[in-house]
């Protein structure tokens, strides 16, 4: 009995050492790099992924041409018109500059509801189980998600901007505006408009991962930077036109502005807000996603 015993223990723990190192619920799962090559190419071989990313090129595209022939018409119309040029002179700045991030809220939206489907879709599928089974921990799960949306969405929008600023010059030349895309205003719009979509790209995966479904993620998202700010418009009070400023959606226009824009957020301030409601979301989902079941 005794020699059995001796025997029986170190070939329990072989197995348990075994099935530590294939990633069983007791072991360590593997490196943070090997997970998020997994996740990279789950996220490239998808056809609804690439479907997106696509839609959002073509959009960003097609808003900064046809920006640029509405701003090229009303440049010719307040030639014309004095009432119109004078609206146009108080606006300040070149009007022209703008117009490659003209399909920003849209972009925003397509790429926002990407990062909710990139995690709610683990749910619906039952994909969750073999993710988790395989990354025990599941953080670095989350993270590696996390890593990819943001990266791609701002490598996508980066591009797409600048796509769109391509198509553009032609057509404002036509009008006599020029648009100068690498002057240091051209820069700062690429550079802020990018990160700001990748900011709602996180925030849209953590709404994925906290409501585990994708149609309630998505319309959480369209409430939150569509419905919401209308709604605070017009509903009257000092608090909704206060709280107004602090909504996600409204930290943009201050963070892109040449100067201080009248009853908004500060630069400073509006950049704060926007980490915020990025940092907390994401940490309350990786927090959630550490404690429920699968």
């Amino acid at each position: 009995m005794s020699s059995t015993t001796v025997e029986s223990t170190p070939s329990r723990r072989g197995a348990d050492a075994q099935r530590s190192g294939n990633g069983s619920s007791s072991g360590p799962g593997p490196s943070f790099p090997r997970v998020l090559n997994s996740e990279f190419i789950k996220f490239r071989t998808l056809l609804s992924t690439l479907i997106l990313l696509g839609s959002t090129v073509v959009v960003m595209v097609g808003f900064g041409a046809l920006s640029a022939w509405g701003t090229g018409q009303f440049s010719e119309a307040a030639a014309r018109d004095p009432e119109v040029g004078a609206r146009l002179a108080a606006q300040g700045g070149d009007i022209a500059v703008s117009v490659p991030t003209s399909g920003i809220a849209f972009a925003q939206l397509i790429l926002g509801s990407l990062g909710v489907l990139l995690m709610s879709s683990e749910f619906t599928t039952g994909m969750a189980r073999s993710t988790f089974a395989a990354v025990p921990k599941r953080i670095p799960a989350f993270a590696a998600k996390l890593v990819v949306v943001v990266v791609t969405s701002f490598v996508v929008t980066a591009a797409s901007t600048l796509a769109a600023g391509f198509v553009s010059v032609p057509i404002l030349d036509n009008y006599g505006l020029g648009l100068d895309l690498g002057s240091s205003q051209s820069v700062k719009l690429l550079l802020v408009n990018s990160i700001y979509v990748a900011a709602v790209a996180a925030i849209g995966m953590a709404l994925g991962t906290l409501i585990r479904n994708s149609a309630g993620g998505i319309m959480s998202l369209v409430g939150l930077f569509f419905v919401a700010p209308i709604a605070f418009q017009l509903i009257p009070g000092d608090f909704f036109v206060e709280a107004r400023k602090y909504l996600p959606g409204n930290t943009v226009d201050p963070l892109t502005a040449v100067e201080h824009i009248p009853k908004t957020l500060e630069a400073w301030q509006a950049g704060l807000v926007l980490g915020a409601w990025v940092v907390i979301p994401v940490l309350l989902a990786a927090v959630l996603l550490k404690r429920r079941d699968v």
